[in-house]
């Protein structure tokens, strides 16, 4: 009636660690009845089994220098029993101190983790045992190996050692080292190494900068590890301690890890001096200015050499030497200090005299053997004014010529001052001379001494001008020096000759008697130039058609040359040139009236005929009688004339007769008519009138011969006849007619003659309004002897011309030696 559960078998929990268990109840009825219910049975555990690791060994690597905290590993046990049995916690069992001091053991969850940052260079590997043990009673344990690995980092970098070698002074990190040693030197040895492991340790080593050395293995050995190297330091090419006397020698050390590290190590090399080197001048050549008119023991100059050498080797002396280009010896005039170098004179210096001294300054060192270096000294020796200046010539004399344009150059003076830069800088100026002729007229240029004017020159003005050029030199202070300058002005042909005899308006009588070489008559003219600008000569360049004349080309005087017949009667007209020598030549032109004739009745005819001349056109010749040559034709004419007048009378009267006979038969005779013309009785002319005054009161003139008329002829022997009534009553048959004044008497003539011939005349105003405009006018005359010649008014004769111009031919009056 009490139920028991009862074990029959032995239980395992961990095989099964429940049952369940259908547990039911029923009774005795009938039907019966019965319930159920459920039996759970739990297994509870025992300690009965031991924690089991998963591996017995635990191997990993770790990093070195990891940071505390990073988890290295889990390390995992099992235990079959549960709750407490089953609870593991894990602990460190053979494990050393320094196991304990860097990692750190999770007692719960078995990770093994960084305590402390390990260094794989003081521990490589970590081996300890780990124990699982649960809780119950008595607990049970398991335990497993753990092995780390300490895995390397490049976390050193390499370590460069330089230590001394051979004979090398090395001290405190700087070697000593002779300038003059050998290339390829060992001065030190140098020695790499690298703590870290594998690629991290090896190393490479070189030496930085561009410095004369070079690093090179000591050996060759395959056995050498690759963390540990060493190099010798050899020196790559040749020292100079005057060019650089301290190395600092950087040699690099950088290891192949990932980051690299690297390192470095300096090493002094002080470069010790041999004497391999001659002081040195800083110039080869060096110039020192220095003023003359010195005290004796002046310095000049220091002169100062540089070895670079040290010690001994650098101590230097100087001394004079004659320069390679003179062979003076510098000694009288300078000397030097053989410490300093300080160059003194010992003479008196003058710039005019000498302005340049060269010497050589040598400079030995002190070292063995010793060496030397030189530089050439040139004392230039500075100016002071201590000069004037100086003209060339205390007199300049110029030759300019006249007409010179304004503002050009007449001359050039020379000055000179024997000093040098600002005190011989001139300054020129034109000074007034005696008559202030200098002042305004002309100017100096500084930097030629070229005198310009500011005029141009007349000669026959002025021939001459004097005046003073002055200069002041720029030296403080100012010399000065004083030229006089004459200027001359040369003549330009500007002037064409006057000539002041004989006028244009005056005359010469010339008997015909005169004889071959007579006088006429000197032209006299001048010039105002001067030279040959001046030298005149003379020529008959016209009015000279029977070249009658001569005129010496150097006198003028004007001669006769050729036998006077009664043709040249009358006024003759020479066209006189009178030409200087100068180039190109000026002339001028005059005229040379002669009037050839026994005597002068009437001077105011001749003076009217000159004054017609000089109205005439110089081309046209006006010389002698113009009448003598048409005489002979005239008288043709003439008696022609005569013989058709006679002829006509007749007929006139056997017409008249004829008329007569036939009315007196007709009508018979009346007494006392006429009824023809009286053909012998003149016509009666209107009286002369009287000339009228102009508005001024002067009468006005009269033509040339008004009242005569006479025609001329030639004889048979050549000779001339004095009238037409002479041929006429010479004639036979021929009464003998003269008319004077046209009185009664006679028939015409002359009045006939005048009317019936073809020769113009030519009137000749002095004022006409057209003179210049139609004819020639004499040329370069002065205004007192110009004229003009007008042959505006020319007319064929007639009945109602006045008395000349029925007379006047193309050149003169028909009447010469009625005069």
């Amino acid at each position: 009636k009490q139920p028991q559960l009862i074990v029959k078998g032995a239980l395992d929990r961990e095989q099964r660690d429940s049952y369940e268990l259908s547990l039911r109840v029923r009774d005795g009825g009938d039907p019966a009845r019965s319930s159920q219910a459920i039996l759970r049975v739990l297994i509870t555990d025992v300690n009965d089994n031991s924690p089991r690791f998963e591996k017995s060994v635990y191997e990993a690597d770790l990093a070195e220098n990891s940071s505390p905290g990073t988890p290295i590993l889990q390390l995992r046990a099992t235990d079959l029993d549960v709750g407490v049995n089953g609870q593991i916690e894990y602990v460190f069992g053979a494990a050393t101190e320094s196991v304990r001091r860097l990692l750190r053991l999770d007692e719960t969850s078995g990770w093994l983790s960084v305590l402390h940052r390990i260094d794989r260079e003081e521990v490589n590997q970590l081996r300890f045992t780990v124990m699982a043990r649960d809780r119950g009673q008595p607990p049970k344990t398991d335990k497993a190996t753990v092995v780390l690995n300490i895995r390397d980092e490049n976390d050193n970098v390499p370590t460069i050692d330089i230590r001394k070698i051979g004979r090398i002074p090395l001290r405190d990190g700087v070697a000593s080292v002779a300038e003059d040693v050998l290339v390829d030197t060992p001065i030190a040895l140098v020695q790499v190494s690298d703590r870290d492991q594998g690629e991290n340790g090896v190393v490479t080593c070189t030496v930085v900068g561009d410095v004369p050395f070079q690093l090179k293995p000591a050996s060759e050995g395959e056995g050498e590890p690759q963390n540990k190297r060493k190099y010798f330091l050899h020196t790559s090419a040749p020292l100079d301690y005057e060019a650089v006397r301290d190395y600092n020698v950087v040699i690099v050390a950088v290891d192949s890890g990932s980051p690299s590290l690297s390192s470095n190590n300096s090493l002094l090399v002080r470069v010790g001096d041999t004497n391999d080197n001659p002081p040195m001048f800083s110039q080869a050549v060096l110039e020192v200015s220095f003023p003359e008119n010195n005290l004796p023991g002046e310095r000049v100059a220091t002169v100062v050499a540089t070895d670079a050498d040290s010690g001994k080797n650098a101590e230097i002396t100087y001394s004079l030497e004659a320069s390679p280009l003179s062979s003076e010896a510098p000694g009288s005039i300078f000397s030097i200090d053989p410490d300093s170098g300080d160059v003194s004179v010992q003479a008196v210096l003058d710039r005019e005299q000498r302005d340049t001294y060269e010497f050589q300054v040598t400079a030995r060192d002190k070292g063995v053997p010793s060496l030397q270096g030189s530089t050439t000294v040139v004392v230039r020796v500075s100016d002071r004014n201590d000069n004037e200046p100086r003209f060339m010539q205390d007199v300049f004399t110029f030759y300019v010529k006249e007409n010179l344009q304004p503002n050009s150059p007449v001359g050039m003076v020379t000055v000179m001052d024997f000093d040098k830069g600002r005190n011989a800088e001139l300054s020129l100026s034109i000074q007034p001379g005696d008559h202030d002729q200098g002042a305004g007229i002309f100017s100096i240029e500084n930097d030629t001494g070229t005198i310009f004017s500011t005029v141009s020159f007349d000669r026959e003005q002025q021939t001459s001008y004097t005046f003073k050029v002055k200069a002041v030199d720029g030296g403080e202070p100012p010399r000065s020096a004083t030229a006089t300058v004459s200027l001359f002005v040369m003549d330009e042909n500007d002037n064409a000759p006057t000539v002041t005899f004989p006028s244009n308006s005056s005359y010469t009588v010339l008997p015909p008697s005169s004889n071959m070489r007579t006088v006429v008559a000197t032209v006299v003219a001048t010039d105002a130039d001067t030279g040959l600008n001046a030298d005149l000569n003379y020529s008959i360049v016209g009015g000279n058609p029977f070249k009658l004349f001569e005129i010496d080309p150097a006198s003028g005087v004007v001669s006769l040359v050729g036998k006077l017949a009664p043709k040249h009667y009358g006024l003759h007209r020479l066209v006189v040139q009178v030409n200087d020598s100068g180039q190109p030549p000026q002339s001028t032109t005059a005229l040379l009236h002669v009037f050839v004739n026994e005597s002068l009745s009437n001077a105011t005819v001749v003076e009217s005929q000159v004054a017609r001349s000089l109205h005439t056109p110089l081309a046209q010749d006006i010389a002698g009688d113009p009448s003598y040559e048409l005489s002979k034709q005239r008288l043709s004419i003439v008696i022609g004339v005569v013989a058709g007048i006679m002829t006509v009378i007749l007929l006139i009267l056997v017409v008249v007769m004829a008329r007569y006979c036939r009315s007196k038969s007709k009508h018979g005779y009346e007494a006392g008519k006429k009824d023809h013309e009286d053909f012998f009785t003149p016509q009666q002319h209107d009286k002369a009138k009287k000339p009228k005054k102009d508005k001024k009161g002067k009468k006005g003139k009269q033509p040339l011969y008004s009242s005569i008329v006479t025609v001329e002829a030639s004889k048979p022997n050549g000779q001339r006849y004095d009238s037409v009534n002479e041929k006429l009553s010479d004639s036979p048959g021929m009464g003998r007619y003269r008319s004077v004044n046209g009185g009664p008497g006679s028939p015409d003539l002359a009045r006939h003659y005048k009317s019936s011939s073809p020769l113009p005349t030519v009137q000749l105003h002095p004022q006409s309004p057209t003179a210049g405009k139609k004819h020639q006018a004499v040329q370069d005359l002065p205004p007192a002897n110009t004229f003009v010649g007008a042959g505006d008014n020319i007319s064929i004769g007639s009945d109602h011309c006045s008395e000349y111009s029925c007379q006047a031919s193309s050149k003169y009056s028909k009447q010469v030696r009625a005069l």
